[in-house]
Parts: C-alpha cells; structure tokens; sequence
C-alpha cells in the first residue's frame, strides 16, 4: 500500500505547466511540523515536493499562495533523472489525490502576484451557508 496524508503549508506560490501531451500539472512544497521540538528549542519541519495533475491542478493553482495551509492525501513516488552534470540523482514527489484548503477565508491573500494580479477566492464553505426553516424539511 502507498499512501501519505500530510498537513502543512506552502513554502512558495505553485508552479504550474503542462506536458506534451496537453496535461495540467502544479507543484508546490510544502513544509509540514515534527511534533516535537530539537535540543535547542527550535520547531523542526520536513519539506514534501507535492504534484497535482488536471483539475485538481487547476483549482490549487488558482486557489493556493505561499503560506497556505493544506491537507494532502496522495501517494509517494520514486523519480531518477540525470543532473546537468550527469549525476544520477533520485527524488521522492507525493502525487497528490485529494487537497483540502484548510487555510480560513479571513487569512490574507497576496493581492498581486506574477500570473495576472489576481486574488485567490476560497470555495464556498459554512459561512456561505443559509438557515433552513425546519417547518420546510420533509420529515
């Protein structure tokens, strides 16, 4: 079985491309917290390279920034490539499943970046929700 679930947060604004073949694809880092802290006090966090493939591309790419906090459910897979020097050199990417935003509407988003000056919207959530009147249900 291959699975990983990571929560932590963006370390830069995602990358996105495509391949040959017309596929979206977005990257991010993100730096997820050891529950404990070193000798000398200090939070130590490991670094996961995290890719996305299609819609789920698509809405990371418009929706995530540097410091945003996720939920990633995905798999571990294992990349050889050579370097410029032509060192073979392995890495380890998670391919990401499902992505849950978990940083709160009211978090500052940048309001201008390199792709356009956008700024990033969160999907409706809870506080978009409207009071049913219980005397409407059917049951």
């Amino acid at each position: 079985m291959n699975k990983i679930i990571l929560i932590g947060n963006l370390t830069r604004d995602p990358e996105t491309g495509s391949t040959q073949g017309g596929v979206n694809f977005t990257r991010f880092t993100i730096a997820v917290n050891r529950p404990f802290t070193n000798a000398q006090g200090e939070r130590v966090a490991d670094y996961f390279d995290v890719i996305c493939w299609r819609m789920l591309a698509d809405r990371c790419a418009k929706y995530l920034f540097k410091g945003s906090k996720v939920g990633i459910s995905g798999s571990v897979q294992r990349r050889q490539y050579e370097d410029r020097d032509g060192i073979k050199r392995t890495s380890f990417d998670v391919v990401a499943d499902e992505v849950e935003f978990l940083t709160p509407k009211t978090s500052s988003a940048p309001r201008d970046d390199s792709r356009g000056g956008y700024v990033p919207e969160e999907p409706h959530g809870i506080s978009d929700m409207q009071p049913v009147d219980s005397d409407e249900l059917p049951f």
